[in-house]
């Protein structure tokens, strides 16, 4: 019987050979059990994903990258694509994406915060580009930064301790949500791989990795 998936290792990243002719519900089934059995052999591992054999829609792209996040260690930190004209398609998407986020949300801001450099936000703010070494963001609800996080973020300042921060890449001086801060020294340590969540629990600020869409769980008003 032919093999609907195939999985290979590569400098990039992992690759997933998906068979083109089978129905789509079918292969989501076969990545989800290929994965769940090779979880051991894989561990927790954080990887850059490239599928091929198959063209697939965002939807049924999401729907493979949760198959195997859901049924092994593997976290997909992003999919790579050597299609140009692909590329091109999904960066507008995104900024489609982002221009609805800030009808919604009131407010997104482009471009970078440098040293000195401050924004505020009166609901929750995405910034696409990177928030530096002493600059500062502070906004009644979510701060999501498209970049890296270097400065320092509040989030919740009405006091709303459900809200959460999240950057690509995180090594913040402080985070605030709430009332709840955290200082993480003058230069700023990195805290974990690739893209991370902080919230509050147990009255402290907790962080976490993002494993699949995490942008779709904050409530971004």
């Amino acid at each position: 019987m032919k093999n609907r998936v195939v999985i290979k290792s590569s400098k990039a990243g992992m690759v997933v050979n998906l068979d083109p002719d089978c129905p789509f519900s079918e292969l989501e089934r076969a990545v989800a059990e290929k994965f769940e059995k090779s979880a051991r052999f894989w561990g927790n591992i954080q990887i850059a994903l490239i599928l091929q054999g198959r063209t697939l829609s965002a939807s049924e792209e999401l729907r493979i990258v949760n198959a195997i996040t859901e049924h092994s260690g593997v976290e997909v930190l992003c999919l790579l694509d050597q299609d140009a004209q692909r590329m091109q398609r999904c960066e507008k998407a995104l900024n489609e994406k982002l221009m609805e986020l800030s009808s919604q949300t009131g407010q997104f801001y482009r471009g970078d915060l440098n040293r000195g450099e401050s924004i505020e936000s009166e609901a929750s703010i995405v910034i696409i580009g990177d928030v530096r070494h002493g600059a500062r963001v502070s906004a009644k609800g979510n701060v999501v930064v498209l970049g890296q996080l270097r400065g320092s973020v509040c989030a919740g300042v009405s006091g709303n301790e459900n809200a959460m921060i999240v950057a690509m890449e995180m090594a913040p001086l402080q985070l605030k949500i709430g009332e709840v801060s955290c200082h993480y020294g003058d230069r700023g340590r990195k805290i974990g791989r690739g893209p991370m969540l902080a919230f509050v629990e147990n009255c402290s600020i907790c962080t976490k990795p993002i494993k699949k869409s995490g942008l779709s769980l904050l409530n971004l008003k």
